[in-house]
């Protein structure tokens, strides 16, 4: 049997068909069996921490806080992919937040970098066979709108699955139910209620800076876009673009995750041609989600304890 523990690898005469293959429910269950060997308990809620919080590892950043942690880098992991992307950890870190056990994802896997979408996706996967019932995810994103800016903060409240209108999807492909339906709905992929709390946190704990909900959207990358290609989004009623997190999500909901998830705006796009001062960096998302990181970090804890006192069983 064929894992997943690389690149596609045409060359070899393999196919992105035979590679999903390899990550069937038993490979993963290995996978998943590794993990559950090095930890002491069943994570509830699974934290992705994004380049705009946390997914470098130093002092201060969210996994970093975690109490009694178990650190298990992903090149340890069996069939796991490994991250490129700089300044991203690549790391699994287990501790508890809020009093409850959690894992945080530092570093994720975007189509970019080589991988097919629903491998991008497998860790979501593996969360779910080692007991992760509620995923937070999070991301830098650019803002589209014209009201956000550096250092805002958008709750997900929809997105528009750019990639998927190609026929690109992480569920593609043969469906096995012990997953979840052939045809998952997801006109209720971000829980309202955890939306409404989140914003009712951010109020009552007086978090620096704005706090949005807004339509995100996943764009292919590792480029940043065009003038021409924001506008158009915006027409469709994008409020901010990234290049991760609607394929995280759309795995999360078919497994039956409850999931929230937030961007950090960490640019305004350059929606104007007669812009010539402005040009998009990695380096500016790293700066911005340094600086707003705290702010982040309190953010999250306070909506784990929300979840560990009104939601955990209670879904």
């Amino acid at each position: 049997m064929s894992v997943c523990n690389g690149f596609n690898n045409h060359q070899n005469g393999s196919t992105d068909t035979d590679d999903h293959n390899g990550c069937s429910y038993e490979t993963l269950l290995q996978t998943a069996q590794y993990i559950q060997s090095r930890i002491p308990h069943e994570p509830k809620v699974g934290i992705i921490c994004g380049s705009g919080m946390g997914a470098y590892w130093h002092e201060g950043s969210l996994a970093e806080a975690l109490g009694n942690k178990v650190i298990i880098p992903y090149h340890d992991i069996p069939n796991f992919p490994v991250s490129t992307v700089e300044g991203h950890a690549g790391q699994l870190v287990f501790g508890t937040l809020s009093n409850i056990f959690v894992v945080c994802m530092q570093g994720r896997f975007h189509y970019y970098e080589g991988y097919p979408l629903w491998k991008c996706a497998m860790p979501i996967r593996v969360m779910k066979l080692i007991g992760v019932e509620f995923l937070i995810a999070t991301n830098a994103a650019g803002g589209i709108n014209t009201a956000f800016m550096e250092g805002d903060v958008m709750l997900i409240k929809d997105h528009i699955n750019m990639m998927g209108f190609a026929g690109n999807n992480p569920l593609q492909g043969p469906n096995d139910n012990r997953w979840g339906p052939r045809f998952p709905p997801m006109n209720r992929a971000y829980d309202a209620g955890l939306i409404h709390e989140a914003k009712q946190i951010w109020k009552q704990e007086h978090l620096e800076g704005r706090l949005f909900d807004g339509v995100y959207t996943c764009l292919g990358g590792p480029n940043f876009e065009t003038v021409a290609e924001l506008r158009m989004l915006k027409l469709l009623g994008v409020d901010a673009v990234g290049m991760s997190t609607v394929h995280e999500v759309l795995t999360a909901r078919h497994c039956d995750m409850t999931v929230l998830a937030f961007s950090l705006i960490t640019n305004v796009c350059v929606m104007d041609y007669q812009d010539h001062d402005t040009m998009p960096s990695h380096e500016e998302v790293m700066d911005v989600g340094k600086v707003r990181q705290g702010t982040l970090k309190l953010f999250v804890e306070k909506i784990v304890a929300y979840i560990a006192e009104n939601r955990l069983n209670k879904k």
